[in-house]
């Protein structure tokens, strides 16, 4: 498959995730979490008997957009574990630029070439592409040493522009959600406090234990906030480390493939 054909099923699979994380969000908070079993009298009007009708009294201005939250950062974490670990290939990455290297070393250019495309990924398409550029330029006559230096240099950087982008696409979506999901549970426990203390000055006798289960009602969207939050936070991170290694790897083969080439072409 061409890498046009998964870039588009990549922004089509980024396009409709959104959509129907929030299409199962709300059948999620209808038909599971609005259960009559959840609730006393099998009636979603009465008061909760465990945590599904609890979460449910949290509201459908608010829980169903927080389980969508929730949905989207799985659905996009494991989408990015998928690329991540495809992208590092068939093996570790660090053990096959020691092999890449020690064939460099060797002369061994067709060798190090068929490795990459035994170990696949964006490290290896980028070192290929490198090796590729330094066998057409070595007995390229017409050319200087510093012209050669330069065309491989230019490859390597192009090369790693078209594999990198991959590798951080779709991460500012987990970013936002970690971003936006404390928010929405906050708005949500604000507007279940209002509600809460409206139902109470209507009832005109204060009444503890309604009060109590309003504001336990209210607080169940802050703690799916918190917990998208903290999963997306923790995530990203994972994520941009394991990104930040890959990259150094290449830019290290990268640098491993120009320096070879000037130490043989004194």
């Amino acid at each position: 498959m061409s890498k046009s054909n998964n870039s588009g099923i990549k922004a089509a699979f980024a396009s409709l995730a959104i959509p129907i994380c929030l299409l199962m969000a709300y059948l999620i908070y209808i038909f599971l979490l609005g259960n009559g079993a959840n609730f006393e009298g099998r009636n979603s009007e009465n008061h909760p008997i465990n945590v599904l009708g609890t979460i449910h009294k949290g509201g459908i201005a608010i829980v169903p957009i927080l389980i969508a939250v929730l949905l989207i950062i799985v659905t996009f974490c494991i989408e990015r574990a998928m690329t991540i670990s495809k992208a590092k290939g068939n093996g570790q990455v660090e053990a096959f630029i020691q092999k890449v290297r020690k064939m460099l070393a060797n002369d061994q250019l067709d060798e190090a070439i068929a490795e990459c495309d035994r170990q696949r990924g964006s490290a290896a398409n980028v070192i290929k592409s490198g090796l590729e550029k330094y066998k057409m330029v070595e007995n390229d006559n017409t050319m200087d040493k510093e012209s050669k230096i330069v065309a491989i240099q230019k490859e390597l950087e192009e090369a790693t522009s078209l594999e990198l982008p991959m590798l951080s696409k779709n991460l500012v979506i987990i970013s936002t959600c970690a971003s936006i999901a404390t928010l929405l549970g906050l708005i949500g426990t604000v507007l279940g406090m209002i509600k809460a203390f409206s139902a109470l000055a209507q009832a005109g006798a204060p009444d503890a234990t309604a009060l109590a289960t309003g504001i336990s009602e209210a607080l169940i969207n802050t703690a799916f906030g918190i917990t998208g939050s903290a999963i997306a936070i923790i995530m990203y991170n994972y994520f941009s480390t394991k990104i930040d290694a890959l990259t150094y790897s290449i830019d290290e083969a990268g640098f491993t493939i120009v320096q070879t080439f000037a130490s043989k072409n004194k």
